[in-house]
């Protein structure tokens, strides 16, 4: 296994990292939390040592099964997790809240739910565009300063949003969709990040299942698995009337090239993510100790140019057939990459007509 550091910081993960969404059971599939525990203790035998989760999966299941897996370790392993959003009862959907007491509050519940008396990296895990960037900020700074977590970093943010965070604390990391069939990264966060000093955490590392080798054309997902709505953060990735197809052709053509040199698709799919030195780890939500065997090796493999630029061919086409049909959301919805985003609050306001007193945090 390899080993990279958060940019210009001190916190080292493995590359290959653990994603605790499956395990939260409410969007991803069928999940089985033995199974999922299983799998935990077998990627920290192969040496993986990042395991990444959030607050809102499963609304605290992740956390408390992933924990429990990892008490037995804990001196040995990187927790991640994140917070900021919030059930919203009447609405029955997911909103964000980046205030002081509620990114507190829910430091202290991941603590608990995750058996452990630090976290070593929390991430706010999506931008409230109704809070000011520094009174969040400032509530990672407080929980650092306690002792309550290590490190600090954010989630599906945009370059303009971190300037703002990085007047008031020092993030280490942005964790965003990132893979050979999601390259929307490339556009300007990788860059910010690499002259910053700051990693990237890579998320739906094999394309939310896609690059996983499994799909085919009769594959189906439950009307409460996410991926039913066919689109991954607005990109059409499920899309059945006009990207599924394309797409699981374009998997088993990854694969067949991945089989030739004698490895498995999830392995060519990571090992192309990592070749981006400015990924420290690229997360994949295991659920098996099966899946975690398939990606055993993508650490190890440097792929050649010839063997890249065939590969990023593939997925060039891929990318741009979907970036075409990007769904693009109103103000708070899930796709960051919208060519016209709502203001977000910075510089101490969230709005013109509001005033932020930073003295009293």
């Amino acid at each position: 296994m390899e080993y990279r550091k958060f940019g210009d910081s001190q916190l080292e993960v493995s590359v290959v990292g653990f994603g605790g969404w499956p395990m939260g059971g409410t969007q991803y599939g069928e999940v089985d939390d033995s199974e999922g525990q299983r799998a935990v203790e077998h990627a920290i035998d192969i040496g993986v040592t990042c395991f990444d989760n959030a607050a809102g999966y499963g609304m605290g299941h992740s956390e408390r099964v992933m924990g429990a897996a990892l008490k037995p370790y804990r001196d040995k392993v990187v927790i991640v997790t994140k917070g900021g959003i919030e059930w919203h009862e009447e609405e029955k959907r997911m909103g964000r809240n980046g205030s002081r007491d509620f990114i507190i509050k829910g430091a202290e519940q991941s603590l608990k739910n995750l058996g452990t008396d630090y976290i070593d990296l929390l991430l706010i895990h999506w931008p409230d565009m109704e809070t000011p960037f520094e009174e969040t900020m400032r509530a990672l700074e407080d929980l650092q300063q306690s002792g309550k977590i290590r490190y600090a970093g954010v989630s599906n943010f945009m370059p303009e949003m971190m300037e703002e965070c990085r007047k008031h604390i020092k993030i280490v990391t942005n964790q965003v969709g990132y893979s050979m069939f999601e390259r929307r990264p490339e556009r300007a966060i990788m860059e910010y990040c690499a002259n910053n000093g700051m990693g990237i955490m890579s998320y739906g590392s094999l394309a939310h299942g896609l690059l996983a080798g499994n799909m085919t054309l009769d594959t189906q997902f439950e009307t409460w698995d996410w991926r039913s709505s066919g689109h991954a953060f607005g990109m059409p990735f499920f899309d059945r009337e006009k990207h599924f197809a394309h797409n699981v052709a374009a998997q088993d053509k990854l694969r067949g090239i991945a089989e030739r040199e004698g490895h498995t698709l999830p392995d060519l799919a990571l090992a192309w993510v990592l070749n981006h030195k400015v990924v420290s780890t690229a997360l994949v939500g295991f659920r098996t100790t099966k899946e975690v065997d398939d990606a055993a090796q993508a650490s190890e493999w440097k792929l050649s140019g010839q063997l890249l630029s065939e590969v990023t061919q593939i997925s060039d086409e891929a990318f741009r057939r979907m970036e075409a049909d990007e769904g693009v959301f109103e103000r708070g919805g899930w796709n960051s990459y919208d060519p016209n985003p709502p203001k977000f609050a910075g510089g101490g306001k969230s709005s013109p007509d509001e005033t932020f007193d930073a003295d009293s945090y």
